[in-house]
């Protein structure tokens, strides 16, 4: 029982470190909205849960929009997840990023992150109610 519980916490630690990552990751895309030459990047956030928890062993990368163009680049495992961005409209300076694209994800990835520390606070107070037994 107590594997399990673990199991879960550490499969929402790991939720939560990845989430924040990308959360990083979109910001940095934000920041770098009028960097001539900049390429937007993000992560396959699935695969490298995946990866994380132990589940796959990195198999290369996939595209998971049609923006995206998948990279063998990177050997460590927060790096081999990260895909380029393609450029929605071409653009002069040649820069990728697409503000809407990512606003969006930085909303979306913002509401997921929260929801996995709900989990994580719901999971520890089952947790503490099932020690102290009521």
């Amino acid at each position: 029982m107590l594997n399990r519980l673990t199991a879960t916490l550490d499969f929402h630690g790991q939720a939560l470190s990845l989430r924040s990552e990308r959360q990083r990751l979109i910001a940095s895309n934000i920041a770098n909205a009028d960097t001539p030459g900049y390429v937007a990047r993000d992560m396959n956030f699935a695969q490298a849960l995946r990866e994380a928890t132990g589940q796959q062993a990195s198999a290369g990368l996939n595209a998971t929009r049609p923006g995206h163009i998948a990279t063998t680049a990177g050997t460590a495992r927060a790096e081999a997840n990260l895909e380029y961005a393609v450029a929605s409209q071409p653009n002069l300076d040649r820069n990728t990023v697409d503000m809407d694209r990512e606003r969006a994800n930085f909303a979306d990835n913002s509401v997921r992150y929260e929801a996995t520390l709900r989990f994580i606070n719901g999971n520890v107070r089952t947790m503490t109610d099932a020690i102290k037994g009521q």
